[in-house]
């Protein structure tokens, strides 16, 4: 990683310095948190970020997560443009946030498939704890 300076204004840092102290997270990290994200909302209109349970995630403004869409998406029958509008049937939305997603999805793919990577390990996880209840209350 290589770094640069950069000013940054009085009443911004103070602000950041302040949400670092409130998350926890390193100053530094949470700087370069926000550009990165900044930079993901500059080119993806219709993209936000949320914090939740299992990590922060890319969401559609008014619509799932995207890696709900694409998740979704991998198990449908439909292809091509039919899965766009199937998938915004399903889901419930607009055929315009589904595409939206995929989108993102197509320049952040490792980042999607990462996380849905972990919502299955924690799925497959809470599967095998309830299996184990299962078998101790018979």
């Amino acid at each position: 990683m290589s770094s640069q300076a950069i000013r940054i204004e009085s009443e911004t840092l103070r602000a950041l310095r302040a949400r670092s102290a409130q998350s926890g997270e390193p100053l530094v990290r949470l700087a370069q948190r926000y550009i990165d994200e900044g930079m993901r909302l500059d080119r993806h209109p219709g993209i936000a970020f949320r914090d939740g349970p299992a990590g922060r995630r890319a969401v559609v403004v008014g619509g799932p997560d995207v890696w709900e869409v694409i998740a979704a998406a991998r198990t449908a029958p439909e292809r091509g443009e039919r899965l766009i509008d199937a998938l915004a049937e399903r889901i419930g939305v607009a055929p315009q946030k589904i595409r939206t997603a995929v989108r993102y999805y197509a320049e952040y793919r490792d980042d999607v498939d990462r996380f849905i990577a972990l919502i299955e390990e924690e799925a497959d996880r809470l599967e095998r704890t309830l299996e184990r209840e299962r078998r101790i209350l018979g």
